[in-house]
């Protein structure tokens, strides 16, 4: 099954054929954009209208520079600060990888089969891009339940071994093979094949024709292709997400309660220290549950995201559509849905920044270099030291350099600054 891309030219996920074997297609100029002559039936080269087709590549483009930008800093901070090296931020680091994959691999590929007929690209392409697109939203899924179980370890079971960063890694390295497991059976299904009788155009008097290619899952038996759409929607979206949102309810019913406990009367003496234990159980910090609230906002985010998508392909497997739908489908409803589930990779370096301090210091650092800012008139100042950077980064602060506001514009980062400082 092919996550990533939108149009009929793959044929599992938005098939592209319908029981006689025609090849769906809806253009924004008209329904009826194929000519069928002696039994050949010939397409525009390009899908859709200038307009269509423009308003595609910006929105394509905002997410893929969103997505590439921002990942790249979350990157840069984790790997450059070694306080930043918890077991938390490595899993946070394996979700901005992934969501990398998702940025170089699927949105430009999606893209270029939402505006051309037919699969433009080589059977290597089409297997690589498949198992790579497949691949990193799967170790996107795994890597939100590890951190779900983390954080459900570390407030519900307080007194259990934390994790490690060795445990961390090793339970990284599983992600990817887990994910590559999974999405292995659609690489050897993947293939390209000329579609007879079917021909591009690119003029109307048809005298530049182009043989049409598609790219789509070859299984044996048809029905493996709804076997292996259920599969995957179970275990890459409804089991972990189940188990997500199972471990984030408790964790709420957790600290509801230790808030309720906080408030009731106590003694008439002082209040212990916020590190030490009371009633022999650890208090929560602020700003661990900052941190929670902002993993819930990722992983809720993510849900919402690429709900549309899986319920789309469910439909086109399951549904009994007609042609008609079918075009409506994978003209504008997939590439639409494409979109929104692509979106959820470019903004969860935005949620790092609202919520996490720390990351927050940290994009302003990264951008805030000789690299992209003038060495004159700058007054550098850490946060390292002082009593504010004490007291909101917990010892984990990254040293950030004030500027002009003029001369912020050059940094690479900037919309994150207007972004991530509306909360402020």
């Amino acid at each position: 099954m092919i996550i990533a891309t939108p149009r009929g030219d793959i044929l599992h996920g938005t098939p592209a054929m319908n029981s006689s074997g025609h090849l769906l297609y809806y253009n924004a100029a008209n329904h009826t954009n194929y000519t069928t002559t002696n039994n050949i039936t010939y397409f525009p080269y390009y899908q859709h209208s200038l307009p269509v087709a423009a308003s595609f590549i910006l929105a394509y483009l905002f997410i893929f520079l969103l997505c590439m930008v921002g990942n790249v800093l979350v990157c840069l901070i984790v790997l450059g600060n070694r306080r930043m090296r918890t077991v938390t931020n490595l899993f946070i680091l394996n979700l901005a990888v992934s969501d990398l994959l998702v940025g170089i691999f699927c949105i430009p590929t999606t893209l270029v089969d939402n505006l051309i007929t037919g699969w433009p690209f080589t059977n290597t392409v089409c297997k690589l891009s498949g198992l790579v697109q497949g691949m990193s939203v799967a170790a996107s899924v795994f890597t939100l339940v590890a951190i779900a179980v983390d954080r459900f370890r570390c407030i519900v079971y307080p007194f259990q071994p934390k994790l490690t960063l060795l445990v961390a890694k090793a339970t990284i390295a599983m992600i990817w093979v887990l994910a590559v497991v999974i999405m292995c059976p659609s690489a050897a299904a993947l293939t390209v094949e000329e579609v007879a009788d079917h021909y591009m155009v690119y003029s109307q008097n048809y005298n530049m024709t182009y043989p049409l290619y598609s790219c789509y899952e070859n299984f044996a038996d048809p029905k493996m292709r709804k076997v292996y759409t259920t599969v995957l929607f179970a275990h890459i979206y409804l089991v972990p997400l189940t188990l997500i949102t199972v471990m984030y309810g408790r964790i709420g019913v957790k600290l509801y309660t230790s808030v309720v406990s906080s408030r009731e009367p106590q003694d008439a003496a002082p209040p212990p220290p916020p590190a030490r234990h009371e009633g022999g159980r650890p208090q929560i910090s602020q700003k661990k549950i900052k941190v929670i609230k902002m993993l819930i906002v990722v992983a809720l985010l993510f849900m919402l995201s690429w709900l549309p998508l899986w319920t789309l392909m469910l439909l086109t497997d399951y549904g009994g559509l007609g042609e008609e739908q079918l075009e409506l489908l994978t003209g504008y409803i997939f590439p639409f849905a494409h979109w929104l589930a692509f979106s959820n990779s470019s903004v969860n370096p935005i949620i790092y920044g609202y919520f996490n301090e720390n990351f927050k210091r940290g994009f302003q650092a990264v951008c805030q270099t000789n690299s992209c800012c003038p060495t004159g008139n700058r007054d550098e100042v850490t946060g390292r030291g002082t009593r504010e950077g004490r007291a909101r980064g917990g010892g984990n602060v990254i040293s950030q350099r004030v500027v002009p506001w003029n001369q912020r514009r050059k940094c690479v980062g900037f919309f994150f600054f207007k972004v991530i400082n509306l909360h402020n």
